[in-house]
């Protein structure tokens, strides 16, 4: 795939690593910095458009703004013949966190390196420049084939897969990613926590303090039924509290004393008479 600019500044050496900053390799010299990023996105773009066409996909899944906003890593293949050089291929990979199962069934979160777009230009396929592309990244990576997670492989990539790293056995996967045999074998579990164990010199308890707290207090009825029979009664409810504690329970309470005439005939002198009677009797310390 070639290109109406100097791919020299822009991609650098024979194999060129992009990550998400987006900065060119190569050494400009008279081109100017912000010149080189439009070109390197200009390519990212072209690359990523090529693989979806060539994919069947309506949507590119590599471009300058995805790779700004995800932590992955293009990893570039260009033809350094002069004049200006073409670009022959990409491989786009990076970490992702997954639940996968295992061969039993388990579930199992992990955070595999993915291949997530792999691209051969057309004219440059059957020469060995994608195994050629998956090796570089391998090595720099540090990581073996059967290690990878690929995403939504083509059934010429699974081919491919086979053919030069010899990944036959799939474990099916519900999320659109394929593994292989030996993903988790490589892998270590999770040690598990142990459970504490209860020391020597304290026995198991049934219950917590607070729990036996609980069992140990006895219901008490709310006030003035908590009242025991030899608590002093006063006022209104002497009559209530004596008719609840008499033998029989339904004894007839002594009538309640009638209120007290005013010693004077006034209207006044009534009211205020009358209302300071009852309120001694509320007291219950008049005598009558």
């Amino acid at each position: 795939m070639e290109f109406p600019f100097d791919l020299a500044p822009v991609l650098g050496e024979r194999f060129c690593v992009v990550d998400q900053h987006l900065r060119p390799a190569g050494r400009g010299g008279t081109v100017k910095r912000e010149e080189l990023e439009q070109q390197l996105r200009t390519v990212i773009d072209e690359l990523g458009k090529a693989s979806a066409k060539a994919q069947g996909l309506s949507t590119p899944v590599t471009s300058a703004t995805r790779m700004e906003s995800n932590r992955h890593v293009l990893y570039i293949l260009r033809d350094t013949c002069p004049p200006r050089g073409a670009v022959l291929g990409f491989l786009k990979v990076g970490y992702k966190k997954l639940f996968l199962l295992d061969r039993a069934g388990a579930h199992l979160q992990v955070e595999p390196l993915c291949v997530l777009d792999f691209y051969i230009h057309e004219s440059q396929q059957r020469r060995g420049l994608g195994r050629e592309l998956f090796e570089e990244m391998l090595k720099r990576e540090r990581v073996r084939p059967e290690q990878l997670a690929v995403d939504r492989p083509s059934e010429k990539l699974l081919g491919f897969l086979r053919k030069h790293f010899g990944l036959w056995d799939l474990i099916p996967q519900v999320n659109n990613f394929v593994i292989f045999e030996g993903f988790f074998s490589t892998r270590t579990a999770p040690a598990r926590r142990p459970f504490p164990r209860p020391r020597p010199e304290e026995p198991i308890k049934p219950y917590s303090l607070s729990e036996r707290d609980f069992l140990r207090e006895e219901a008490e009825p709310p006030w003035p039924f908590n009242l025991s029979r030899g608590s002093p009664v006063r006022g209104s409810l002497r009559p209530f509290l004596l008719r609840r504690d008499s033998p029989g329970g339904d004894a007839q309470s002594p009538p309640e004393p009638a209120p007290r005439r005013a010693r004077y005939g006034g209207v006044g002198d009534g009211l205020w008479g009358w209302g300071w009677d009852q309120f001694e009797m509320d007291l219950g310390w008049v005598q009558v």
